[in-house]
């Protein structure tokens, strides 16, 4: 069965790349270009992971991890955020949130999908 993976970013060269590398690794990818779109397609569809950056126009990713956490169907679903952002107060910050994990870009695509694989055991 090829697991469903959703990335949010406002960023069309990094949802390029987020998603070359995943079709790469036999994921199913569906792209949002902000939190807000990723919101709606999270309540009209059913992924397995979603990946999502931080700092997004209308909804950003720690208001989108909260979001989701409230409902139901992604209440432990595994939502990992990708950013810039290295403050140990931020990641907190998405801890208390109801991230996942956190992975710094640029990513390395392998360190991107061993994080996937631990997750989505």
């Amino acid at each position: 069965m090829m697991r469903k993976i959703l990335i949010s970013d406002d960023s069309v060269a990094m949802r390029q790349m987020l998603k070359f590398t995943l079709l790469d690794a036999n994921y199913n990818v569906t792209e949002a270009k902000n939190g807000s779109q990723a919101l709606e397609l999270a309540k009209t569809h059913q992924f397995d992971l979603v990946i999502t950056d931080v700092n997004m126009p209308l909804l950003d990713g720690l208001s989108l991890v909260r979001e989701l956490r409230a409902l139901p169907k992604y209440r432990f679903k595994p939502i990992l955020l990708l950013t810039t952002e290295s403050d140990p107060q931020k990641k907190k910050t998405a801890k208390a949130a109801g991230a996942t994990g956190w992975i710094l870009k640029p990513f390395d695509p392998e360190k991107l999908l061993a994080a996937i694989r631990k997750v989505l055991r």
